[in-house]
């Protein structure tokens, strides 16, 4: 009975370490803000005897007349909504893609550390809280209710597969990043409905083990059974993610399980040597592997579904799809273009101000970077845009 609270007291200290590094995401997100800043809203209300917060965002793109979709992204253990936003960064998705965003805040657990109550830590009613919480963003925007999805960072990640589990009714797809499942919770998991996942996790995770423990479900565990739930194909795609940035010290994997009930399919991106970490954030912290962006993939694969499984994506146009690497970089950037078709590329530094513009096929480009700092990359397929930081240091 000793045991699981010194493991959430290790797993605690293992995830300031992921904290402390957060640190100087909040010096990026000030430089950044005139580039993608739209309209934070905090808000708060009691639920089960606790007042509890939260953080929207809201794009520039917004209108009530139409219904959007609703993300919600989750904070890791000892963790913040705050640091989550920054961390594991949607907004400047959102911005071009139109959805709402919402960054809620855990609660102390038994230990007095922040959590989503998944390791049974507490008595908090986190699926409750959270359920409250998308009927309180529903009654203030134009919430497309078939199209509410979870993702979330390590304990977040956890906590998406327990919305998967017993929010299924309003849950439509969810993506975990280094968190799995409790035993506990896995073996009383009955979603109502084909649940389409990702699952974004490295095989050298020592804060939440890729091959498990006694408490938490190995990876391949996790995914054999949102395959075998969602009676997807048994034999995955298999692609190897190119190794963009070479000095990150993992590369990437992606195994994808289609012909799912209701046309789901499951996704996961095997992160081999990496560590516990959001591939492409800003920071490089625990061997975290920048091939490619965890926000971009988790967005382009959860969008593709509603409650009642896969739907067109032709009403959403797809935001462009690029490796940037290495990131930090050292005086130069390498750019390469996944998809084909013609792309304008734009460059800004910290300030904002336009440093060039030049136009792109399907090839790879070498950016230099004259000054140290940040800068941000602009771009545009035509009927779209994404946004990426890159940070110079030499």
């Amino acid at each position: 009975m000793l045991i699981f609270p010194y493991f959430c007291k290790y797993f605690y200290t293992m995830t300031r370490l992921y904290l402390y590094s957060l640190l100087s995401i909040l010096f990026i997100n000030s430089l950044l803000t005139t580039s993608y800043a739209q309209n934070t809203v905090q808000g708060s209300f009691v639920f089960g005897g606790i007042n509890r917060t939260y953080r929207l965002y809201v794009p520039a793109n917004y209108a009530s007349s139409n219904a959007v979709p609703l993300l919600l992204n989750l904070h890791g253990y000892g963790s913040n909504n705050v640091e989550q936003e920054q961390y594991g960064d949607f907004r400047p998705i959102a911005d071009t893609a139109g959805f709402l965003v919402l960054h809620p805040n855990g609660t102390p657990d038994n230990n007095g550390v922040n959590h989503w109550n998944t390791f049974g830590t507490s008595n908090v009613d986190d699926i409750g809280f959270l359920s409250a919480l998308i009927d309180t963003i529903s009654n203030h925007y134009n919430v497309d209710a078939s199209r509410i999805y979870s993702t979330g960072m390590s304990n977040g990640g956890f906590m998406s597969y327990g919305l998967a589990c017993s929010l299924s009714n309003k849950i439509a797809a969810v993506a975990s990043v280094t968190g799995t499942m409790t035993t506990a919770n896995f073996m009383t998991c009955m979603p109502s409905h084909p649940i389409p996942v990702m699952h974004i996790h490295g095989t050298a995770d020592a804060t939440v083990p890729y091959n498990g423990n006694a408490f938490f479900l190995s990876v391949p565990n996790i995914v054999s059974h949102w395959v075998d739930f969602n009676n997807t194909e048994a034999n995955a795609v298999f692609t190897n993610i190119p190794d963009i940035n070479t000095n990150d010290g993992c590369t990437a994997e992606l195994y994808q399980y289609f012909n799912g009930d209701n046309g789901v399919w499951v996704e996961h991106y095997k992160i081999i040597g990496g560590g516990h970490s959001w591939p492409g954030a800003p920071v490089n912290i625990n061997t975290t592997n920048m091939d490619f962006s965890a926000s971009q993939v988790i967005w382009q694969f959860l969008r593709k579904f509603n409650r009642s499984g896969l739907i067109s994506t032709a009403e959403t146009a797809a935001p462009p799809q690029l490796v940037v690497g290495p990131n930090p970089a050292n005086g130069s950037v390498n750019v390469k273009l996944t998809e084909e078709g013609e792309h304008v590329l734009t460059l800004f530094d910290a300030s904002g101000r336009q440093l060039w513009q030049t136009k792109a096929n399907d090839n790879q480009l070498l950016i230099k970077l004259e000054t140290n700092g940040f800068y941000l990359l602009k771009v545009s397929n035509g009927s779209a845009t994404s946004y990426f930081k890159v940070l110079n240091q030499r």
